[in-house]
């Protein structure tokens, strides 16, 4: 990849490109507040000084989850990215995450952030794959586990007015071609890397030589290639490297899981932390399929009807003040890196690709 082919593909989350996307999916939100929630229902929510602790505490979560993540990309680089470079890669990771669709992510253009911090091509390629491997790898693990402890009943099913089997039969099935999307890529990117990565290869070029997919087959033979150099680069690493990269990400994960419990007990108190936790963790799962950039809308909407069991209130209130919990929860797990990732990227690219702008001028 060229220094102007790289700019050119970063330089599409410049501030002014994403406001659009931005703007549709706080508007989807917007349309819900004016729909379901009046001064009535936000009068329900009594802020003490218990509220201000637990959402400190939910604050706290997030910032575990970006610290977890921080300390799995130094494993994966072994080290030779500072803590301040970790922290500038992960936040521009999440921005780019934050403003595209959740089935696009931003794994594409993360090798350019990682590579531009000093690591080769070849060795950023490595590190990011491996980090979207583990990722979803969490998500493979995770379900299978929620489902034998919590039941597909109960982690499906909520006592919310309206709610019932047709709303149970949607979720169970976005739930599982989420789940599938996932389990796919574990297994293609897993084979990939640690079996055969020359057969991956071969596969991606035949299947991108049929017609409708041939306008993609120099990408597609370039993400194969990023997949053998891959797979040699990690194949080299011990056994103590994964163990420290895979309890990182579950860290990570987990400590992000936990945030709506926190949210919850500002207001309430929480009868089942276990099945809220669970809930979430489903909710990311169907986001994957969401097409609002990071699932703006939907996951609102999703998790507003899914955690309407945890709150002990008037029946007539329980969809207003879910959906504002909701909105609480992405005010602090999504926005704040449409912010800090908007701030950091200008300064970013004027300082690594200066060749590109010198001769934009």
């Amino acid at each position: 990849m060229t220094q102007d082919s790289q700019y050119n593909l970063v330089k599409q989350l410049k501030p002014g490109r994403i406001i659009l996307p931005v703007i549709i999916g706080l508007a989807v939100v917007a349309w819900f507040i004016i729909r379901e929630i009046d001064t009535n229902i936000l009068s329900k929510l009594h802020f003490t000084w218990k509220s201000v602790f637990w959402l400190f505490v939910a604050w706290c979560c997030m910032i575990g989850r970006d610290l977890g993540y921080m300390i799995r990309i130094r494993i994966l680089s072994e080290n030779d990215l500072t803590w301040k470079q970790a922290f500038k890669v992960i936040m521009l990771w999440e921005f780019t995450s934050a403003i595209t669709p959740s089935t696009v992510g931003g794994t594409a253009v993360a090798v350019v952030f990682v590579h531009k911090e000093g690591i080769s091509v070849g060795r950023s390629t490595s590190i990011v794959l491996a980090t979207s491997f583990l990722d979803e790898l969490y998500f493979v693990i995770m379900l299978p586990a929620i489902l034998l402890l919590v039941g597909g009943d109960i982690l499906f099913t909520t006592s919310l007015q309206g709610t019932g089997a047709a709303l149970l039969n949607n979720l169970f099935i976005v739930t599982i071609v989420g789940y599938a999307i996932i389990l796919a890529w574990v297994i293609f990117v897993g084979y990939g890397l640690f079996i055969d990565p020359d057969k991956i290869r071969k596969s991606i070029i035949y299947v991108f030589r049929l017609p409708i997919l041939r306008r993609w087959k120099e990408s597609a033979v370039k993400a194969g290639d990023d997949i053998v150099e891959s797979s040699h680069e990690l194949k080299k690493k011990p056994f103590s490297f994964w163990v420290k990269a895979i309890i990182a990400t579950f860290l990570s994960w987990t400590s992000r899981y936990w945030v709506v419990n926190a949210i919850l007990m500002a207001f309430y108190a929480v009868k089942d932390h276990f099945l809220i936790f669970a809930r979430q963790l489903v909710t990311w799962i169907m986001m994957i399929v969401s097409p609002t950039p990071g699932g703006s809308g939907f996951a609102e909407v999703i998790l507003g009807r899914y955690i309407s069991d945890a709150i002990p209130a008037d029946p007539a209130y329980i969809v207003g003040i879910a959906l504002a919990i909701a909105i609480i929860w992405r005010i602090i797990s999504y926005y704040p890196y449409l912010i800090i990732g908007a701030s950091i990227i200008p300064g970013w690219l004027q300082r690594k690709f200066k060749s590109p702008l010198s001769k934009k001028k």
